[in-house]
Parts: C-alpha cells; sequence; structure tokens
C-alpha cells in the first residue's frame, strides 16, 4: 500500500515540469492578449509611453477601425463566407462521412484514399489551376465563388475527421432503427447526426476559425474593396496605420478581428473537448 502510494507520488513529480511550462504558457497568453486589449483602449502616445489608458478608455479607436478603415465590410464579408461555408461543408461532409464508414461498395477505399491525399496537398499547389478553372467559368470576384471554394477544400479533413467518428459508434442504434421502420436515409438523419453531434460541433469550429482567419484564398479570389475578408482587410489596415502612425487603432483592429474566435473557443470549449476525445459511443 505505502509503495503504490510512493509510486503514485512519484509519477505526479515527474509531471510537474510539464504543469510549469502549460503554467507558464497560459500566463503569457493572458499577459500578451491583455496587453493587446488595453493598447486598444488607449492612446498612441500611452502606448509608447508605456501608461496604458492613462486618459481614459478610448473606445473611438474601435469606432475609427470599424468605420474610417471600412473593417465593418470585412466583418461583414468574412460572415457570410464562414457562416453559409461551415453549413455547406457538413451537409456535404456528413452523409458522405457516414457511407464510406458504414457501407461497403465499389470504390469504398478509393474515395477513402482520395480524401486521405487530399489532406496532404496544401492550398497554395491548387490556386493556379482554380485561377484558371474560375476564369474559364467566369466566376471571379463573387462572394459566391469564395463560399464555393471554402466549402471544397474543406472537404478532405471534415469528411476524416467525421468518418473517424462515426467508425466508433455502435452499428446497434442503426439496427434497431431500421427494425423499427426507418430507411436509410431516416436512420442517419434522426438517429446517427445527433449521435454524432459532439464530432459535429468539433469540426465546425475549426472549420469556423480556419474561414474566418484564412489569408491566401480570400488575397487571390478576393481582393477587390467591397469582397475583402478579414484576414484580407486587417492586413492593408495594418499597413496604412502603420504608415499614419495610428499604433492604437491597428490594436483595436486586431481586437475586432480576433474577439469572434476566442468567444466561440471560450463557449464551446467543452464541446470541442468531448468532440476529440470521445471518438464515438461505444457498444
Amino acid at each position: 500500500m505505502k509503495r503504490s502510494k510512493k509510486d503514485r507520488i512519484l509519477r505526479e513529480a515527474r509531471l510537474i515540469p510539464g504543469y510549469l511550462f502549460v503554467l507558464l504558457w497560459v500566463v503569457a497568453v493572458f499577459v500578451i492578449i491583455g496587453w493587446i486589449i488595453l493598447a486598444s483602449l488607449s492612446t498612441t502616445r500611452e502606448i509608447f509611453k508605456g501608461d496604458l489608458v492613462a486618459s481614459g478608455l478610448q473606445w473611438i479607436n474601435f469606432q475609427k477601425a470599424l468605420f474610417s478603415n471600412k473593417l465593418i465590410v470585412n466583418l461583414m464579408n468574412s460572415t457570410i463566407y464562414t457562416v453559409p461555408s461551415c453549413i455547406l461543408i457538413i451537409l456535404v461532409c456528413a452523409p458522405a462521412a457516414y457511407c464510406l464508414s458504414r457501407f461497403r461498395f465499389f470504390g469504398n477505399q478509393a474515395f477513402q484514399k482520395m480524401i486521405l491525399t487530399g489532406l496532404s496537398i496544401p492550398s497554395i499547389m491548387i490556386v493556379m489551376p482554380l485561377c484558371s478553372i474560375i476564369s474559364a467559368l467566369n466566376m471571379s470576384g463573387s462572394r459566391f465563388t469564395m463560399i464555393f471554394l471554402y466549402t471544397a477544400t474543406s472537404v478532405p479533413y471534415t469528411t476524416y475527421f467525421l468518418m473517424t467518428f462515426f467508425k466508433g459508434i455502435s452499428n446497434t442504434y442503426a439496427e434497431a432503427a431500421t427494425i423499427d421502420g426507418c430507411g436509410q436515409v431516416q436512420c442517419f438523419w434522426r438517429i446517427m447526426f445527433p449521435l454524432a453531434q459532439p464530432a459535429v460541433v468539433t469540426v465546425t469550429i475549426f472549420n469556423f476559425i480556419t474561414i474566418w482567419n484564412e489569408y491566401f484564398l480570400a488575397l487571390v479570389f478576393a481582393n477587390k474593396t467591397d469582397l475583402r475578408s478579414l484576414g484580407v482587410g486587417l492586413y492593408q489596415i495594418v499597413y496604412s496605420l502603420m504608415n499614419t502612425g495610428d499604433w492604437a487603432g491597428l490594436f483595436a483592429a486586431v481586437v475586432i478581428t480576433f474577439v469572434p474566435t476566442v468567444v466561440i473557443y471560450i463557449f464551446l470549449a467543452d464541446k470541442i473537448i468531448s468532440g476529440v476525445t470521445a471518438g464515438g459511443v461505444k457498444g
């Protein structure tokens, strides 16, 4: 008894360096984010003096970032690109992942290998072919094109993620639904899809954050003023404000950009953890 207790204490002691590293990392992140938020509420003079918010909270920095620098347009565009894309990704990938993980048919393994191949190809490699195709179809400079591109480029990862989860769900649920007279389509949407909610929520959050912060595709295919996403718009604003010396406005623009993803992660952190670790309902 004493030996097992001693062994447990020794095992915990070995983890102390890891705990300290995580603690230091968390503290550093909170200090950096806190400083950026305070800087966004200060004047440029206060930032360089190191005396943040000495003259009070400067909410006008956010007003200038949103309206004077047209960040509100970029914010609207990113919302238009992100929300429909996330919905379409799930509508396409969830049934595909279920079919690939549950049914044996000709080409099943080939489709799975194609998905794995898609995961290994960086998006920068397909930009030139996409440019040629989109130009030939006369689809350039359109919000619909951006939604289509974000949906298409997210299909391999989302399908593979959900496919792994569906493989872990017991066949008992589908068999019981079939006995009760449910068809395959009804069985999926009424039984299996709700059971996969942790994975669906998790992968949707990952896709949301990825699309919201995406820069390269938006730079190539939506670089017009009225089509720019937050990633491209923020870069233009940062470059402009650095030249004018308005560092307070720069930090306000940065805060506006990362706040939505931080809020989503804070409120849905438990969903993300359960979706990543659960792996499905075993039975």
